[in-house]
């Protein structure tokens, strides 16, 4: 099986025993990743985490999502996730998106987790550019995607769908030799 590690990070494909600890995780974020991401409510059961996980594994299958489990290496414990999805292969390029567990922010997991995949990215799947697209007001991503090595490239409009309206966006592109 793939797994991605630095030795504090292990990151592989979703599996189904994993739902039970993405409902915990889910629901403990709720204030943080729950005001980006509208998938983290209060309600995230264990049908929502079944069907995540489903939708993860078919995307493996079919190349076009590559989405990770991120666990801390000693413990084992969930911490969050992150993945390559909206590929553009005639142009080499995807998006990358993650979260993290309310409990660990703040703590670089996001950015070191980020680096890795983006490795993957770059080296097993031959992407050329990897676009991390933030709402303004989500600093917490921004900073990981500077931290990672993206560069701010600029503010497309209407570019995410959030709260039933179009939603302004930053856009960080991120190239192989950004990674360092």
């Amino acid at each position: 099986m793939l797994e991605l590690t630095d030795g504090r990070l292990r990151l592989r494909p979703w599996q189904e025993r994993d739902a039970d600890a993405l409902v915990e995780a889910a629901r403990e974020s709720v204030a943080t990743v729950g005001r980006w991401l509208p998938w983290c409510h209060a309600g995230y059961g264990a049908d929502d985490a079944d069907a995540w996980v489903a939708h993860c594994r078919a995307g493996w299958h079919s190349g076009e999502i590559q989405a990770f489990a991120m666990f801390e290496a000693d413990s084992g414990h969930l911490l969050g996730s992150i993945g390559l999805n909206q590929h553009n292969p005639l142009h080499r390029s995807a998006n990358l998106g993650y979260w993290v567990r309310q409990s660990r922010q703040g703590k670089g997991l996001a950015a070191a987790a980020a680096a890795l995949v983006a490795r993957f990215g770059f080296e097993q799947l031959g992407l050329v550019r990897i676009e991390i697209v933030i709402l303004p007001g989500n600093r917490a991503s921004q900073h990981t995607a500077e931290r990672v090595g993206a560069r701010f490239e600029g503010v497309a409009r209407q570019r995410l769908w959030m709260g039933g309206q179009a939603q302004d966006a930053r856009v960080y592109g991120l190239i192989p030799t950004d990674l360092g």
